[in-house]
């Protein structure tokens, strides 16, 4: 289900992460410089101690952690944690590092209104340790992706991506902080397209201006997308 044209200028986001929520908090800092029009009215994670929540908190955000030990199963805690998101109301979540491969059944209503950043150029090493795999391949370029969310790893119609020069002498650990200025670029300018109801999926397709995405979308120099 695509993200309904709305009357307020803003968009109610809310925004699972795992970790240290660098990307969260590069959503956060575009919201205060009021370059980013939504309002992020919730932040959940799976770990109590992520930092993610400590920088949504800093924020005034919401903040909801949740145990998956506690439950039963994977899909009674993804639809505890669907639920509970439900009720701040967003129009759209975003994964912004958030470590778990989420149950069908809870991602169905959702389908359309969440959205994902990943590092890699996808379809290319979906799951973990990217920046190592694209160095093992020998790959001349690397770069990151946003894509709507489907039940599939890191799958579901990409919508942008960014890219970099691979150099002599990357290591894993560099490779990934030379991407993760990119990452940040990329995740405001997607969530900026859709909040202004330029980008939506349709019949599993990603539109811009109504028009189908022959290929994702590129971050160009300026922030924008192209």
């Amino acid at each position: 289900m695509p993200i309904a044209r709305r009357s307020s200028p803003i968009l109610r986001v809310a925004v699972l992460a795992s970790g240290r929520g660098s990307n969260l908090q590069a959503l956060i800092d575009a919201q205060r410089a009021g370059t980013l029009p939504v309002e992020i009215v919730l932040v959940a994670s799976d770990k109590a101690q992520a930092p993610a929540l400590r920088r949504a908190e800093d924020a005034g955000i919401a903040t909801l952690a949740l145990d998956p030990k506690s439950y039963a199963s994977r899909a009674a805690f993804d639809a505890d944690l669907f639920a509970r998101v439900a009720g701040h109301e967003p129009a759209l979540i975003v994964l912004a590092g958030f470590m778990r491969i989420l149950d069908p059944t809870a991602l169905a209503p959702w389908v359309g209104r969440i959205v994902n950043i990943h590092p890699s150029l996808l379809p290319k090493y979906r799951g973990l340790h990217t920046h190592r795999r694209a160095l093992e391949a020998g790959d001349a370029t690397h770069g990151t992706s946003v894509h709507f969310v489907d039940a599939e790893l890191d799958g579901g119609p990409l919508l942008a991506q960014a890219e970099i020069p691979v150099l002599a002498g990357d290591t894993p650990d560099l490779l990934a902080e030379r991407l993760l200025v990119q990452e940040h670029r990329l995740l405001v300018a997607c969530v900026a397209e859709i909040a202004a109801g330029r980008v939506a999926l349709v019949d599993s397709r990603v539109r811009r201006d109504g028009v189908p995405l022959g290929a994702p979308l590129r971050l160009r120099a300026d922030g924008s997308l192209a």
